[in-house]
């Protein structure tokens, strides 16, 4: 598949960019492990944290065009974009703000002997990243940010619809002062992905993606030995078991599954409502989900964009076609236009249909009806992901005992939208491993050096 934006709310292809030469790409593996050898080596913690600050700095002046260039590659409504550059800023200025305590020394209590024991904390040398198109910037912040910090070195793949941003982001690192080979954006094939994992100065691999993405990578980079971060798909499950507000519940409801045009990995798709409150819910639930205004990505105000390619808009149909013909009902929504999908809402979604288990990635919701909070928990945990998980109670006691009995890499009880650059992000089962973000995300790609000192 070439690099190119095709603009999803025309179908117009803006620009086409060529994929890089197998020559260009040793030359670009060549000036990472250079810069890691020199530049990282020889740099301290404190003056790559005033790159990674400056690159935060400069994300923040140039988010309004940042903003458009994604709205262009994949439909995200202005505000969202121009929300997730400013994120993306905040990340990097996490870094920055906290590089030295993410890499201080840590003492170890020794049971025997005399002298002392610490861990140091240093680079591993060159890292691939491999991005979605979903979230360009974001993305790309919760690899780079710590790992520049750290001293890696970065060769970023970026999606082949968003290679416009991927110059706008590798322009920035250059303007923040990195030296050449810090921060490397490669037009990469699928076929070019195992040579560089392939190459003995490529340390490690961190892929944001699809399950048969992160598979096929995962297989490459066990046959060579390399280190993976994986964060693939999500299903995850919405438990309402109680709440002195519904309006505000079912508000919740409706950002977590249609933000972002309903492509987030991590974004609310399964609504689990106890008996007493599901009508309640139901009724709530639709009339919000069909108030949400479809229109053109580049005016504010904009609710629902296009998804992100004609592919998307056709997969997303034919699942939703599938789901009824396997026993779902098509309880609103249901209509797509060209690039649109509307916002839809299934229930009656049968154990063993393909629905059931497969991620919809768009704004669609399932609603279950459950008896009770076993009940809740039991459905929550019948998937193949275990990305994130959303419960909604009025009893602290069941909220800690429902989080402590979800199979997830997170767990957010009352709130919606609520990532943030100091909280780890990552899943178990089918959804990945690793972690980015925060204290967690500055320890996959390092060396946790053991000096014992007798």
């Amino acid at each position: 598949m070439p690099y190119a934006v095709t603009d999803p709310l025309t179908g117009e292809v803006v620009k086409t960019y060529e994929t890089i030469s197998d020559a260009d790409l040793k030359a670009a593996i060549d000036a990472a492990s250079d810069a890691h050898r020199t530049w990282s080596k020889n740099s301290t913690v404190a003056e790559r944290a005033a790159l990674i600050r400056r690159v935060g700095e400069l994300h923040a002046e140039r988010a309004q065009q940042l903003g458009e260039i994604i709205v262009r590659e994949m439909g995200k409504p202005i505000e969202q974009a121009v929300g997730e550059v400013e994120f993306a800023a905040a990340i990097y200025e996490y870094y920055a703000d906290n590089a030295e305590s993410l890499l201080a020394d840590q003492s170890i209590d020794l049971l025997a002997g005399e002298g002392s024991a610490f861990i140091r904390r240093s680079s591993l040398g060159v890292l691939l990243g491999i991005m979605p198109w979903n979230f360009p910037y974001y993305q790309v912040a919760r690899f780079a940010g710590p790992n520049l910090v750290i001293g890696n070195t970065i060769l970023l793949k970026h999606a082949e619809q968003c290679p416009e941003s991927a110059a706008a982001m590798e322009q920035i690192f250059r303007d923040a002062g990195f030296p050449a080979g810090a921060y490397v954006n490669i037009y990469a094939s699928h076929d070019q992905i195992e040579t560089v994992i392939a190459d003995p100065r490529v340390q490690g691999v961190s892929l944001t993606g699809s399950e048969r993405a992160g598979a096929k990578v995962a297989e490459i980079a066990g046959r060579y030995l390399k280190k993976v971060v994986l964060e693939l798909g999500g299903s995850d499950p919405f438990i309402l078991l109680s709440t002195d507000d519904l309006d505000a519940t079912v508000e919740a409801a409706v950002l977590a599954r249609v933000d972002n045009n309903g492509q987030a990995c991590n974004a609310a798709k399964r609504f689990i409502v106890v008996d007493g409150l599901y009508d309640a819910f139901l009724e709530k639930f639709t009339a919000a989900m069909n108030a949400v205004a479809e229109g053109d990505p580049k005016q504010e105000g904009t609710g629902l964009g296009p998804l992100s390619s004609e592919r998307a808009a056709e997969i997303l149909a034919e699942q939703v076609s599938r789901a009824v013909s396997q026993g779902a009902t098509l309880h609103s929504g249901g209509v797509r236009r060209d690039n649109y999908y509307s916002a839809t809402i299934l229930t009656d979604v049968q154990p063993g249909s393909d629905a059931f288990h497969e991620e919809f990635f768009g704004p669609v919701a399932q609603v279950f009806r459950v008896a009770d909070e076993g009940a809740a928990v039991d459905l929550a945990n019948n998937t193949p992901f275990g990305l994130g998980s959303y419960v909604f109670t009025t009893d602290a006691d069941q909220a800690l005992r429902v989080a402590d009995a979800i199979e997830a890499g997170m767990v957010f009880v009352n709130l919606v939208a609520a990532d943030g650059a100091e909280l780890p992000f990552g899943g178990v089962k089918r959804s990945g491993s690793g972690r980015e973000l925060g204290r967690f995300g500055a320890d996959e790609f390092v060396n946790k050096k053991m000096i014992r000192i007798g």
